[in-house]
Order: structure tokens, then C-alpha cells, then sequence
């Protein structure tokens, strides 16, 4: 993750530990003495999703009340999924609205049409979307539609439309097993940007099950860069279960 390690004091991780009990901050501060980025630590998950989708809303009325867009970069997988179900039960039941929002998701496996069941586009629409009041043509998803020779200046644009909309306020990211955000692999460049990469094989024996066998997963993927990360506003990189503690102490913990 040496890469990586310019996360500073505006990025933090959130992580899960089921065992550990409701702690004073002092506890706190000695239990997380070794991390060389502000981390919260949760007893459950759903504390932490919480916690997360507030910080959203309040940047979301934040920019309302300043008449600009709420620029959002948003990941898919299980781990954001809780955040989502927090989000559109501000929307229904306290009235949030998302009409100001601007969202880009972060990657796509490369080829992938939109009606798959394992597409972004199908993911964001059947967990947010389709239940908030987010205008359509403020989504922004990869298109791996597109025939190859069309990806990199569709990179380009997509890094544009960013820049065009201010930036992202508030990114989220997950992490993979070997350290990926994104689909970075440890070692990506730190001035990266949108661009098409080959998916790392332990990443696609991870996504094997979903997608019925290792052979089914797509060898390529798009996704944002290093760079384009290190530039939103804010970053919060999540990560719940034992089997992500290891490559959390890995980021959180070297110099």
C-alpha cells in the first residue's frame, strides 16, 4: 500500500471490529496509536454505514444551501450497500433530497452491459437510485459498452466531467484483499488517472463466485486513477470483517 500513503487527515478509514466495547475517547485514541491516518473503529457495521450516510446528508444540505451540486464518488460491492439503505431512508423519512447531486462511480468491469445483474449501472440503480430523487442525468458510470478503441478518450471525458463539476466533495471507497481501491492494485502509479487495467487475478478468484466461475470474469476493467482519488475533497475508505484486517493494519499502520 506504499502508494497509497498519501492519505492524510481528511481521509478517513472506517472499520469494523464485532468484539471490542463501547469505548471512552481516550480508549480510543490509545487503540488506534499506531495508525498513521485518523481511524474509527465500529462495533457493528451498521454503526459505521450510519455514520457515514450522515456525513453525506450534511454535505448534500451543506451545498444546497450554497446553490451548487454535491459532487459524489461512489463504489459498489456489499461493503457500501448498508451507507445506500441509510441514504434513502434520509430520503423517504427526513425528506433529503438529491435533485443537487452529481455522482461517479468509480469503476466497471470491462466488457459489461448495463442490463447485466453484475453491472455497476444495475448495482447503483437497484440500490440507490431508483428510490431518490437524483435527477438521470446527473449519474455518471463507466461506459463498458463502448468498443476498445473508444475507452481511452472515453477516460478522458470522464476525467473532465469531473473537473467540469468542481470535483467529488465526498469519495467512497472499499478495498480488496490485495490492497486494491478502485481497481488499483498496489503499485498503480500515484498520478494515475481513468483509464482501462487488467484485473489482478486474485481479484477476479475473489469475484469468481458472483460471477459463476473464475473464467466468467472479465479479464479487464475500467477505473479511476490514483490521482483522480487523491483529488476529491474528502475520502472514506471502508472496510468490515476479519478477513480485511490484514490489509487494514497494512494501510493504516506503515509509515
Amino acid at each position: 500500500m506504499e502508494k497509497f500513503k498519501k492519505l492524510d487527515s481528511k481521509n478517513p478509514i472506517f472499520t469494523k471490529n464485532k468484539n471490542r466495547e463501547t469505548e471512552n475517547k481516550l480508549q480510543q485514541n490509545m487503540k488506534t496509536k499506531y495508525e498513521k491516518i485518523p481511524t474509527f473503529v465500529f462495533d457493528e457495521s451498521y454503526e459505521a454505514s450510519l455514520k457515514i450516510a450522515e456525513e453525506i446528508a450534511t454535505k448534500i444540505k451543506e451545498c444546497q444551501q450554497k446553490n451548487r451540486p454535491c459532487v459524489l464518488g461512489l463504489p459498489i460491492g456489499s461493503t457500501p450497500k448498508q451507507v445506500y439503505k441509510e441514504l434513502i431512508s434520509m430520503h423517504k423519512q427526513e425528506g433529503l433530497s438529491f435533485k443537487n447531486v452529481i455522482t461517479f462511480n468509480l469503476d466497471e468491469y470491462y466488457p459489461m452491459k448495463k442490463d447485466s445483474l453484475l453491472s455497476a449501472y444495475h448495482y447503483m440503480h437497484e440500490n440507490l437510485f431508483q428510490y431518490v430523487d437524483i435527477p438521470p442525468e446527473n449519474i455518471h458510470i463507466p461506459d463498458a459498452e463502448l468498443p476498445i478503441d473508444k475507452i481511452y478518450q472515453h477516460c478522458q471525458n470522464y476525467e473532465n466531467l469531473i473537473k467540469e463539476t468542481g470535483g467529488i466533495d465526498i469519495l467512497l471507497l472499499g478495498i480488496g484483499r490485495t490492497g486494491h481501491i478502485g481497481f488499483n492494485e498496489p503499485g498503480s502509479q500515484v498520478n494515475s488517472r481513468s483509464r482501462i487495467i487488467v484485473v489482478d487475478t486474485k481479484t477476479k478468484q475473489d469475484a469468481a463466485p458472483e460471477f459463476g466461475g473464475l473464467e466468467k470474469v472479465p479479464m479487464k476493467a475500467i477505473t479511476i486513477g490514483i490521482e483522480t482519488i487523491m483529488k476529491a475533497k474528502k475520502v472514506m475508505l471502508i472496510a468490515f470483517g476479519e478477513s480485511k484486517s490484514h490489509i487494514i493494519k497494512k494501510t493504516v499502520e506503515r509509515p
